[in-house]
């Protein structure tokens, strides 16, 4: 008895836990929709967001779409179903039903929680696979940025503008401070694109597995040796938009951020052309200086293997 009394008052104080967190995240949610803290109108994660980040590109607006389909077919399931638990436990419950009913089998039941998940999983494929399609490669490209995975950092090439190249580094802490730009998502040598271009994004890698993940795009190709993966990119505002490799490639996986300047067509123009003089002697796919983390937080320097 002591034993149950126990267990009954551990289960009590965590659901008074969980009540208390809910509580505090649901009023936290009221304070910051009062302040007018815009939840997912950032073009970098914010703290307290709350939702996807804000897309700039066409797959971006389809990808929002498609899961928001999503999320209005699982509350459905999930509310139908906790409704026939609830159902199910005061209906069926031992003190009204001392005798338990024998029944075993029942064929429209069984058709029915057959027929209508198969509905619901093509009512899902469908619209998954034309995403998939349209976000796989453009055949009418305005220009192409080729992209190269190292340890641990991004080369990028503009073959359409002059075939010039150059290396993209993470800032360490004070420069990023400096410049103004977030802590691990700054970096050197941004891309620079023009706004509503057609962008190719060919993608290939120079040792391990690395990720080319841009959230703003809806854009996630992996970077593998001895392989051209593809993707395109069209944004429909100017601004900066920030990703990372989300693919564990090694010690300094974290310090690969990806940093991208979409700006006019005039303004693009103005800055290739300043791109041929900078990074015409520049090798990229050099090993340079990457970010690494130390225990104080800090950035240090290591050697990247190429």
């Amino acid at each position: 008895m002591d034993g149950m009394g126990s267990m009954r008052n551990l289960l009590g104080w965590k659901i008074g836990r969980w009540a208390r967190g809910a509580a505090t995240a649901a009023l936290t949610a009221l304070l910051l929709l009062a302040a007018g803290m815009p939840f997912a109108a950032a073009e970098e994660p914010r703290d307290w967001q709350l939702g996807l980040m804000a897309g700039a590109t066409p797959v971006r607006e389809r990808m929002d779409a498609f899961h928001d389909e999503l999320l209005w077919i699982i509350t459905a399931i999930t509310i139908f179903v906790l409704g026939l638990l609830i159902y199910v436990m005061v209906r069926f419950n031992a003190r009204r039903n001392p005798v338990p009913s024998q029944v075993t089998h029942n064929t429209l039941i069984e058709v029915i929680w057959t027929t209508v998940p198969l509905i619901i999983l093509i009512a899902i494929w469908l619209p998954s696979l034309r995403l998939l399609y349209y976000t796989d490669r453009t055949q009418h490209a305005d220009m192409t940025l080729k992209v190269t995975g190292h340890q641990w950092y991004w080369s990028y090439e503009y073959p359409d503008n002059g075939g010039f190249a150059f290396d993209s580094n993470v800032l360490s802490d004070g420069d990023a401070a400096k410049a103004g730009k977030p802590r691990l998502l700054g970096v050197d040598n941004p891309v620079v694109v023009p706004v509503g271009s057609v962008v190719r994004v060919l993608i290939t890698g120079t040792d391990v597995i690395h990720s080319w993940y841009l959230p703003p795009a809806g854009v996630q190709e992996y970077a593998v040796i001895g392989r051209t993966n593809e993707s395109w990119m069209q944004f429909d505002r100017e601004g900066t938009f920030y990703g990372q490799c989300n693919q564990i490639c090694g010690l300094n996986h974290p310090f690969m951020p990806i940093e991208v300047d979409v700006v006019s067509k005039a303004d693009f123009d103005k800055w290739a052309a300043q791109a041929k003089q900078k990074f015409a002697q520049g090798q990229p796919g050099q090993p340079v200086a990457a970010a690494g983390s130390d225990r104080s937080g800090g950035l240090t320097l290591t050697a990247a293997a190429q």
